[in-house]
């Protein structure tokens, strides 16, 4: 991130100061940030003293998304949700970025997605400049900021304030912080963390913790992280609820569990632990010669998937193949689901897998996985991070079809406490308590 240290100055330098710079000018640069983050919201607050109209028969609800057309698992339970919720609200998405022509995912009929920055849309010199420079309003530390800009910034704005809202959703740290801080006085606004809040490096876990305050409710996914969220909010009079993810409907039947295929998917990031669970099976592939572990997804480890995966000569038996659009399809040729993440808030495709009746096997990472699988009765935990626990695990598996059964039968009856019609309606009285509490007037902010 910092320049580099030319040549004579570092031979003149004890060896540690030449690694001290970069990491002392990204210190600089991420606390100058900050304080123009504070300042900048400091100078938007006039925003705020609009209230909106008081809500009409229909509640008009803003969910704002990172990148609509996304492959991700966020994006995919977001969308499916907006979908329920359309039967009696104006459900309004609002995509922060459009990077590509076509969504990956289906977007809900009856919903209306707008795009704050879209690639796609003529600029004038005014925004093309403002699209040179970092954002403002998103906070350094999110993993979003790389993708962010002050023409982001603007536009969030607009999309924010452009017409009235009764409900506004964040759905990723920096767009729940943007809700919080910046939409209009009066108006419900609604934190939805995929995470839990250890899960943040220290900088962003200050910032979350002192913008959720401002928040009318917290939704997060897991037991784990309704309790650190009240413990971290006490006293703030944020109402912080536990709602799980709902799984989208199952296209088709569960697998038979009779293709002798261990899946996977996910971004291929160092947290998703695709490197253990490639060692992790490579004694089975000498063991087991007919079966396969196959992986999905893109990201940037997939040079070093590649190469380890020819390291250790498993080329034909691991198949690191693209992002697809027809993950169910996969799962039901498949008999194994595989989940080797390092941190997770709540796996949403753990809950897929369940529901198409793998026998699924995870780390007992935190959070999410020991909060979905009940360990030897529908899916098989093990330490986190324990290579060889995870090949006797898989082993176990592979080995003893009737125990895949029983695990996969079994799991498909746990998904369903995940399925929309249970999930949906308590989303609507979420939003429904909402609309009485602007009603009444006594929303905070």
């Amino acid at each position: 991130m910092g320049d580099p240290v030319n040549e004579s100055a570092h031979e003149s330098l004890p060896p540690s100061s030449g690694r001290r710079r970069p990491r002392l000018r990204r210190r600089v640069r991420r606390g100058v940030h900050r304080a123009a983050r504070r300042v900048t919201l400091w100078a938007l607050r006039p925003l705020r003293w609009r209230r909106a109209p008081r809500p009409g028969e229909r509640l008009r609800v803003r969910v704002l998304l990172q990148n609509a057309h996304g492959t991700g698992g966020t994006i995919r339970t977001v969308l499916n949700l907006c979908g329920h919720l359309t039967r009696d609200h104006d459900i309004e998405i609002v995509s922060a970025l459009r990077r590509s022509r076509r969504p990956f995912f289906t977007i809900p009929g009856d919903a209306r997605l707008t795009y704050a920055d879209d690639r796609f849309a003529p600029k004038n010199v005014a925004a093309r400049l403002l699209a040179r420079l970092p954002s403002v309003l998103t906070p350094v530390d999110e993993a979003s900021f790389r993708l962010m800009s002050l023409w982001s910034d603007v536009c969030l704005l607009r999309a924010l304030y452009r017409t009235p809202a009764d409900v506004v959703v964040g759905t990723r740290p920096s767009l729940v912080l943007l809700a919080a801080e910046l939409a209009p006085r009066g108006v419900v606004t609604i934190g939805q963390d995929h995470m839990s809040l250890e899960s943040y490096q220290p900088a962003l876990h200050r910032q979350v913790v002192r913008g959720y305050r401002r928040l009318s409710v917290l939704a997060v996914l897991t037991e784990a992280a309704r309790a650190g969220y009240e413990r971290a909010l006490a006293g703030s009079g944020v109402r912080v609820v536990r709602i799980p993810n709902a799984a989208p409907p199952l296209p088709g039947p569960p697998s038979r569990r009779e293709d002798k295929v261990v899946l996977a998917a996910g971004r291929l990031v160092a947290n998703k632990g695709f490197d253990t669970l490639i060692r992790a099976f490579a004694p089975l592939a000498a063991e087991h010669p007919d079966w396969t572990l196959r992986i999905f997804g893109r990201g940037a480890r997939r040079d070093r998937l590649l190469a380890l995966i020819d390291e250790l000569d498993l080329t034909g038996r691991v198949e690191l193949l693209p992002v697809t659009r027809d993950l169910h399809g996969e799962m039901a040729r498949a008999s194994i689901y595989a989940l080797s993440s390092r941190r997770e808030g709540m796996p949403m495709v753990i809950i897929e897998a369940m529901g198409m009746g793998l026998a699924v096997v995870s780390f007992d990472c935190p959070h999410g996985p020991a909060e979905l699988i009940d360990h030897g009765e529908d899916g098989l935990l093990v330490p986190p991070g324990d290579t060889a626990a995870l090949t006797t695990a898989l082993r176990e598996l592979i080995t003893k079809p009737e125990l895949r059964d029983r695990l996969g039968e079994r799991a498909v009856r746990s998904a369903r406490a995940h399925d929309l019609d249970h999930i949906g309606p308590q989303w609507s009285r979420l939003l429904a308590d909402g609309a009485a509490l602007r009603r009444a007037g006594r929303v905070r902010g």
